[in-house]
């Protein structure tokens, strides 16, 4: 099991070092990791300490602890919703971004938990049926000498 968490890390690294489109080159030149242990760790055949995750986090600006999660260095945590993965994912926030904007989404989810809001519900909450119908009543009412009437 250990040996394909080794190859799957090698693996996660190489797909976002080619969603970054950087070369394996450039990758070990900004994270300072030599060219040929980089390439080991892509292919699987070393398994890299969680100081060299970290420096390769740094290069290819993405969170160590999804690295980390990678290797099985870390317990994944709780699933992301398709926004908080869309934000750790992203190549052109840095990390102090991504750590900001994920802050002021839990805050908000908290707010609406606090309203009573349910969670999961809240996105795809069907509109208040009694106010639906007197918009649609207000729409169809007629007015006076063709101007609306101010109540």
């Amino acid at each position: 099991m250990a040996g394909s968490k080794v190859g799957s890390i090698g693996e996660y690294i190489r797909e976002q070092r080619t969603r970054a489109k950087i070369s394996l080159r450039q990758l070990a030149d900004v994270s300072g990791i030599s060219n040929p242990y980089l390439s080991q760790i892509e292919r699987g055949l070393r398994k890299p300490s969680a100081e060299i995750l970290q420096q390769i986090a740094k290069g290819l600006r993405i969170s160590a602890e999804a690295l980390y999660v990678q290797a099985g260095i870390l317990e994944a945590r709780e699933a992301d919703t398709d926004l908080q993965a869309a934000v750790r994912a992203d190549i052109l926030l840095t990390e102090r971004q991504k750590q900001v904007l994920l802050d002021i989404y839990a805050s908000f989810l908290k707010e609406n938990e606090a309203d009573g809001l349910p969670p999961a519900d809240a996105e795809h909450a069907e509109p208040d049926q009694a106010a639906t119908d007197e918009a649609e009543q207000a729409m169809s009412e007629p007015t006076r000498n063709g101007k609306e009437e101010v109540g």
